[in-house]
């Protein structure tokens, strides 16, 4: 799956055409709206990674794009929302507490709201990774149905993100992630690196995309389509 991943968006004659313009989107971000269109290209490749295409898609039907990136910018904020939340009102509760005891001149309240800190810390980090992990598959779920409520299908979306083909695929991504990532920031500085990571996103979503599918044949027997 990996070298697959790898090699995926060399797999056409314009690819050097489609990472040109994916670069340039991507430097154009800054500007917001055009990180829209990266991330409905981004849709794209979770579709081909599901479908098990080898081909990475174009960069056209633009008002396409846009509504995809927009909507996973929608399921990704609303993921990211719950933990952001939670750990808005649990620091401020400790806040008020570590207050009160700076007040009292306690140093065994400040001892203990330190370490309900760092528990709760641990906990709130838990959370995040625990959604970054769901997030992919919640995305790979509203590529596959092309529906927003998709994205919120937490059964389905569990029932992905709990098999070991999702979770091999979610690893090779964060360890292409990192591996390449470093690369690409490396070349940063050239604005080279801004392409390499546009590169390196394509591999990462394929690999996304072809965990859900693989998670999914594995789950639902009869659908043997998409199987790796």
């Amino acid at each position: 799956m990996l070298s697959e991943a790898l090699s995926f968006p060399r797999n056409d004659d314009d690819w050097v055409k489609t990472i040109a313009i994916g670069g340039v989107l991507s430097i154009l971000s800054v500007f917001i709206l055009p990180i829209f269109l990266v991330q409905g290209y981004f849709v794209r490749v979770l579709r081909v990674g599901v479908s098990g295409e080898q081909t990475p898609p174009k960069f056209d039907e633009w008002a396409d794009l846009f509504t995809d990136g927009l909507m996973v910018f929608v399921i990704s904020i609303a993921y990211v929302a719950i933990p952001s939340i939670l750990a808005l009102i649990g620091f401020a509760i400790l806040g008020v507490g570590f207050a009160a005891g700076a007040q009292a001149d306690s140093g065994g309240i400040m001892a203990s709201v330190g370490v309900l800190g760092l528990i709760f810390g641990l906990l709130v980090t838990v959370l995040f990774l625990l959604v970054a992990y769901t997030i992919p598959a919640a995305m790979a779920n509203f590529a596959t149905k092309d529906s927003l409520g998709a994205g919120f299908e937490f059964g389905t979306i569990l029932s992905i993100a709990l098999t070991g083909d999702y979770l091999v695929a979610w690893l090779l991504a964060v360890g292409v992630s990192i591996v390449l990532g470093a690369v690409a920031g490396a070349l940063m500085f050239v604005l080279v690196g801004i392409f390499v990571a546009f590169y390196v996103q394509m591999v990462v979503y394929y690999l996304y995309g072809r965990g859900y599918a693989n998670a999914q044949a594995g789950t639902e027997p009869q659908t043997t389509a998409h199987a790796a």
